[in-house]
């Protein structure tokens, strides 16, 4: 059997969970592996079969993704090259951890793209939502990286084909202890932005891991070093807590860790508010943004010794057992049935802006 395991190169997260799923699918066949995306700071420590710019979202330094810098460093029709290219037609299997590319190639040769990855979970109807509807924010997620068949992470089991989180095992076998700084992860807030807020809380160690400075350096109670996946474990096995944003890996393995955790979602990701909502749901602290006026918040939070108490069994396996077991004899019956793809640069466009436009406005 042959597959294709395509990953967003988006975040840490989606690389670092391949890391424990690629094991089980080199034990179920020949796996060819792909990523797309331009803002990952994890090395896969495997051979990369395809290597594509994709479409990145473009962290900002305000709490947000940077919509200009995103449009700046987008290139449809270079993406649409990239799409063309990849011959999907070659695999029995085609999974796709929210990674455009592949689901687009799929559409185009109408081969079936199955989808495991949090963003599948996210859009399930069961799982959490803000109260807030974000109808682009939702329309973009819907069509991002389209797939036919959805397996998804999330932190509770929300439906039948929602597993609770991949916690990578050099998480699991760590001994967590705590050595009483805080661990910080807010790559769409400046290195200043940060210093600003948290250097007022100066009866804390923070202990900052930022994608925008190439040394390390400290400010008062404030460290700051480049982010470094052994380094940034380290920080955070050995915490009291960690504030983050409301992505899900990172708040996935505090949990399992038993840290103290909060959390801020980044403006305009729809995703990260659903994060969010499910995490507030579950008692974890969620503020809006990194301000003056949600200090009192950040300090009420570090004299709390409230923590979740949530077991993450791992169900790695079972979840690529039950996918293969699901999907290989109908990928390869769908193989053999014609159908309508898309065939020209004019028709991927219209399918993009077209679905998202009728979500928005429905």
């Amino acid at each position: 059997m042959k597959i294709l395991y395509a990953i967003q190169g988006t975040g840490n997260g989606h690389i670092s969970r391949a890391r424990d799923v690629i094991p089980f699918l080199l034990e179920r066949g020949e796996v060819d592996l792909l990523i797309s995306g331009i803002q990952s700071d994890v090395d896969l420590p495997y051979e990369i079969k395809y290597k594509f710019k994709g479409l990145s979202f473009i962290f900002g330094k305000k709490g947000g993704i940077d919509l200009l810098d995103t449009y700046r460093k987008s290139n449809l029709k270079r993406l649409y090259q990239e799409i063309q290219s990849l011959p999907v037609e070659d695999y029995d299997l085609v999974i796709s951890d929210f990674e455009p590319v592949s689901s687009w190639a799929c559409k185009l040769k109408h081969k079936t793209c199955i989808g495991l990855s949090h963003q599948a979970a996210v859009i399930n109807k069961k799982s959490p939502k803000p109260k807030k509807m974000d109808l682009v924010g939702k329309a973009v997620l819907n069509n991002y990286a389209p797939v036919d068949v959805f397996y998804g992470f999330h932190f509770k089991q929300y439906d039948n084909q929602i597993f609770t989180p991949v916690i990578r095992s050099q998480i699991r076998k760590a001994n967590a202890i705590d050595a009483g700084h805080y661990t910080v992860y807010l790559p769409a807030y400046s290195d200043e932005r940060i210093l600003k807020v948290l250097s007022q809380i100066p009866s804390v160690k923070w202990q900052v891991f930022s994608k925008h400075t190439k040394k390390e350096y400290k400010v008062r109670n404030v460290s700051i070093q480049p982010i470094n996946n052994e380094k940034f474990v380290d920080s955070l096995v050995s915490s009291t807590g960690i504030l983050c944003g409301a992505g899900f890996e990172t708040p996935a393995e505090a949990i399992f860790l038993n840290k103290k955790l909060m959390v801020i979602p980044m403006k305009g990701q729809y995703e990260q508010q659903c994060n969010a909502a499910a995490l507030k749901e579950m008692g974890v602290p969620v503020i809006k943004s990194l301000k003056q006026k949600h200090i009192g918040y950040i300090e009420q939070w570090v004299r709390l010794e409230k923590k979740l108490t949530v077991n993450f069994p791992d169900t790695t396996e079972q979840m690529i057992n039950q996918l293969i077991k699901e999907n290989y004899q109908k990928s390869i019956l769908a193989a053999k049935v014609p159908g309508k793809g898309i065939n020209t640069w004019k028709q991927f466009k219209h399918r993009i802006f077209g679905n998202i436009l009728k979500q928005i406005t429905e």
